[in-house]
């Protein structure tokens, strides 16, 4: 096999969350990668790892604090250069028409506008939208909104096209569509780039796609393995080989390491820094309800998620949360209901909020610090933004956020606090 040639090479990099008191926030840590010509390589890690860091690290976007980013022949500005990013919310100017936002790709490369037009429209072309260079973007749906954010990467020529979970904000059926048009103009070698390097959380989406998985690790962000996807184009997920390499990788991904394994978790680092997806606790219960009805307490997490409909990135999250809460363990690839959460699954609405409850304060310190503040105080009251703002100093703001929005949503159901979010509050009733 012909040796591809490096494009890109990441060295010794470290990045430092600056939390403004106190010591720095350790977001990545040493982590070494070159990316090749000719490939697709796709980072895979569990939401608020420090994938979206690294991605922003290696476009220029983010200064490492430690570290460099370097092509092979260490050409002055080879990154402002030669790589453009898709993101994940399409980030198109509104009161610009779909040609317009695509131009602003070529803006810094100082080029007539003669050739912006014709390159921004063989652009608009190339990602099926032509006849809509003059609207808007409001009259656009979201797969054809994310497209246009593909045409205003891909205008400008880039050797290294970054793509931060660019479908994971559209439906099932646009994403499976645009993600199917991709890869043929990969294929067909219509896209002018050299490199391809994706940030996803979807297992499967990662095997459809890449010729490399990297596997990220958490708290902080690490490389923990690299897997070479060997299967041709496109690809049978009911195929007998992709279906046990996507069990292998289930399995590297949910296998516990040493420090975990000795705090009786998944995860390192379970503290205050743990950024917590937001999942509706209808979900949670459905999940619990039927692992233990419908698979006696114990599943393969991918078969789960052929069954109940879900991509599996979305499966992996609702088993990490419930095995931060200790109702569910997660090893090699299956997920086995504990004995607490046998009786969350089989119990009356009053015994889950309970055991639900209970589980929140003890295993999640940003619940706990919540309640035992609430508890110390004469007025049992405490205003949200501090609890945020406390989370700030671990995480960028985005996933303090999302963390407080699963934090309000858990406490609602299990009746352990009182929100008022018009006030700004935390109560205890």
């Amino acid at each position: 096999m012909q040796k591809k040639n490096p494009l890109v090479e990441v060295k010794n990099v470290r990045h430092f969350y600056n939390k403004g008191s106190g010591s720095d926030f350790l977001v990545l840590d040493h982590i070494n990668l070159t990316l090749y010509e000719d490939e697709i390589v796709c980072l895979l890690g569990r939401s608020g790892s420090g994938k979206s860091t690294l991605l922003r690290v290696i476009s220029g976007l983010i200064k490492p604090t430690e570290g460099t980013v370097t092509s092979p022949d260490k050409e002055v500005d080879w990154v402002k250069n030669n790589v453009a990013m898709v993101f994940q919310n399409f980030a198109l100017f509104p009161w610009l028409t779909v040609q317009e936002n695509v131009e602003v790709g070529l803006e810094s490369l100082s080029i007539k506008s003669n050739e912006m037009q014709s390159r921004a429209i063989k652009a608009i072309d190339l990602i099926g939208l032509d006849g809509y260079e003059n609207a808007n973007p409001r009259e656009l749906s979201g797969g054809m909104q994310q497209r246009v954010g593909l045409a205003r990467a891909l205008v400008v020529k880039p050797q290294l096209l970054l793509m931060d979970e660019p479908f994971s904000a559209l439906d099932v059926l646009t994403e499976e569509i645009l993600r199917a048009d991709l890869l043929d103009l990969w294929i067909e070698g219509q896209l002018n780039t050299k490199c391809i390097f994706m940030v996803t959380h979807n297992i499967e989406e990662a095997m459809l796609m890449a010729d490399r998985i990297i596997l990220f690790g958490s708290n902080p962000g690490k490389i923990t393995g690299e897997i070479t996807i060997n299967l041709a184009h496109p690809r049978n997920r009911l195929a007998p080989d992709f279906r046990a390499m996507l069990d292998n990788i289930y399995a590297k991904m949910t296998e516990k390491d040493e420090v975990s394994a000795k705090n009786s978790g998944l995860f390192s680092g379970m503290g205050m820094g743990m950024v917590l997806p937001y999942i509706s606790t209808n979900i949670l219960q459905g999940f619990m309800e039927t692992l233990e009805t419908n698979y006696q307490g114990k599943a393969d997490l991918p078969k789960l998620s052929e069954i109940l409909g879900n991509n599996n990135g979305e499966v992996l999250q609702i088993a990490e949360v419930l095995h931060l809460l200790r109702l569910c363990e997660i090893d090699d690839g299956d997920v086995s209901i504990t004995p607490k959460g046998k009786l969350f699954a089989l119990g009356a609405i009053d015994e889950r909020k309970k055991i639900f409850r209970d589980h929140l304060v003890t295993y999640l310190p940003i619940v706990t610090r919540i309640h035992a503040v609430l508890d110390e105080r004469k007025d049992h009251s405490a205003p949200i933004s501090r609890f945020l703002s406390e989370l700030g100093d671990y995480m960028p703001t985005l996933d303090a956020n999302e963390t407080m929005k699963a934090v309000i949503s858990w406490a609602r159901f299990a009746e352990l606090f009182a929100v008022d979010e018009s006030q700004d509050k935390f109560y205890l009733e």
